[in-house]
C-alpha cells in the first residue's frame, strides 16, 4: 500500500471567523509540503483536520496509510523518566527501542531525567522519537523545529528526508525554514 493524502476544497471556521476556504492539496508517497503563514491563519487547524482530529467546515480529506501527529501536546508522562515514558509508547505501539534514533535526536544522555525537567527543545525531540516510533506512513508535524538548535534542526531535516525516501509523506506547518527543498503552501488571512 502506498501512502496518499489529499484534501479537496477545505474550509475551516473557528467560532464565527472563517480561517481559510477552498484549500486543496494532494501528496503521494515520498512527497512533502511546508505550510506557512502568520499566527492565527489556521496552520494548526489544518493539521488537525488532515489528521481527522477536527472536522472541516467544508470539504473533505482522503488518506491511505497510517497518520502520526507531532504538535504542542507532548504525549509523554511528565512524572516519568524519558526512558520510561518512551518505553510506555514502545510497548503500546509494538515498536522496538531505537538506540540509533535516540542518538540521532540527542536523547541518550537524557533518558534518566524526568520529562518535566526537559527543556522545550529536548521535549520536542522526545516527542519526535515517540511519533517516529509509531511507524506511521504520514507525518503531520506542527512546528517541529520550535526550541531546536541548529544541529537538532538538521537532524530533524535528515529524519524527514529518510522518511520520504522510504515512501512516507510529511506535512510540516512551521514559521521557520525547514532546510528541505519542498513545495510551500502559504495560508493567508481572509479579509
Amino acid at each position: 500500500m502506498q501512502a496518499h493524502l489529499s484534501a479537496t476544497d477545505l474550509a475551516c471556521r473557528r467560532g464565527e471567523r472563517l480561517l481559510f476556504s477552498g484549500l486543496s492539496l494532494s501528496l503521494e508517497a515520498g512527497e512533502a509540503l511546508h505550510v506557512t503563514g502568520a499566527n492565527g491563519v489556521g496552520k494548526t487547524s489544518l493539521m488537525r483536520i488532515l489528521a481527522g482530529l477536527s472536522r472541516p467546515f467544508a470539504g473533505s480529506v482522503d488518506s491511505t496509510g497510517s497518520i502520526a501527529v507531532l504538535d504542542e501536546r507532548l504525549a509523554l508522562d511528565m512524572d516519568h523518566t524519558l526512558r520510561d515514558a518512551l518505553a510506555f509508547w514502545e510497548r503500546l505501539d509494538g515498536s522496538k527501542e531505537s538506540q540509533e534514533l535516540r542518538t540521532t535526536l540527542g536523547l541518550t544522555p537524557l533518558l534518566d531525567i524526568p520529562v518535566r525537567y526537559l527543556s522545550t527543545g529536548q521535549r520536542k525531540r522526545a516527542g519526535l522519537a515517540r511519533m517516529i516510533g509509531q511507524g506511521a506512513d504520514i507525518w503531520l508535524l506542527d512546528e517541529p523545529l520550535n526550541g531546536l538548535d541548529t544541529d537538532a534542526q538538521a537532524s530533524v531535516a535528515g529524519l524527514i528526508a529518510a522518511h520520504r525516501a522510504q515512501g512516507g509523506i510529511c506535512v510540516i506547518a512551521s514559521h521557520q525554514p525547514t532546510g528541505l527543498d519542498i513545495p510551500q503552501l502559504a495560508l493567508e488571512p481572509l479579509r
